[in-house]
């Protein structure tokens, strides 16, 4: 969340979150990928409010969940079940070292990167906190999908009743597409009157892009998938670290 919203409005925007997106059966697929490759230890990287943790973490799996977000982690400890995950403030860098057999970034988190060294770095941070032969698990859009020609206010546009705020009304807009950067402005109009803007960039990487940085980070493509709730319009990587490079 951007630093110039203050300490009252980031909470409120954090409250918002899952009544916005109340339907995540989207992480049913990275639940099923992780039961097929039999990952016990997983890390879920920018875990937002906690939904897909939380999920993990009530099959048994042991999760250690990251966002750089405050106010969502504190939203997520707040749970049912949240006892049972290790809730770390923080990004890719604070993932604990030969932690885990699997790494997560469900939703947009993998294009939250927008330049190649910060994509970069990250990587090297996923890689060094798996375990030999662990995966990396995650989705990006596909650029010729063009998605964000879709982000417009009469598209977008959902009211939902909260419980501490009232009714509120949410839409986007995209501001600027530069090359492979979006940016776009989400709008939060509260009951009494406040609206709230939070401005995001996101970059679309293609296919090629996205195998070639993986393998320089020591990785090796296991599969590509179609996000089956969205066919056509989102990859799917599953990434495996390389044998015989250091961890």
């Amino acid at each position: 969340m951007p630093d110039d919203i203050d300490g009252y409005n980031r909470t409120r925007l954090a409250a918002l979150y899952d009544p916005l997106d109340p339907d995540r059966s989207d992480l049913d697929v990275y639940a099923d990928i992780v039961h097929e490759l039999g990952a016990r230890r997983v890390l879920d990287l920018g875990c937002g409010t906690g939904t897909f943790a939380l999920l993990l973490a009530g099959k048994g799996i042991r999760v250690i969940a990251i966002d750089p977000d405050e106010d969502a982690v504190a939203v997520a400890r707040y749970k049912e079940g949240a006892d049972a995950v290790e809730w770390i403030v923080g990004d890719a860098a604070a993932a604990p070292p030969l932690s885990v057999n699997m790494v997560t970034m469900t939703a947009n988190v993998a294009q939250h990167f927008l330049t190649d060294v910060e994509w970069s770095a990250a990587l090297d941070s996923i890689r060094a906190a798996l375990l030999p032969g662990g995966h990396l698990v995650f989705e990006t859009r596909r650029p010729k999908a063009r998605a964000w020609d879709e982000w417009t206010p009469e598209r977008t546009r959902v009211t939902v009743d909260t419980d501490a705020y009232g009714r509120v009304t949410a839409w986007h807009e995209v501001l600027e597409v530069d090359g492979r950067l979006v940016t776009f402005r989400s709008s939060n109009l509260f009951e009494d009157g406040t609206v709230i803007e939070v401005d995001t960039t996101l970059r679309w990487r293609t296919r090629e892009e996205i195998r070639v940085s993986l393998a320089a980070a020591g990785f090796e493509v296991v599969d590509v998938r179609d996000a089956p709730d969205r066919p056509g319009r989102e990859f799917v990587f599953i990434a495996r670290a390389a044998e015989g490079l250091d961890s």
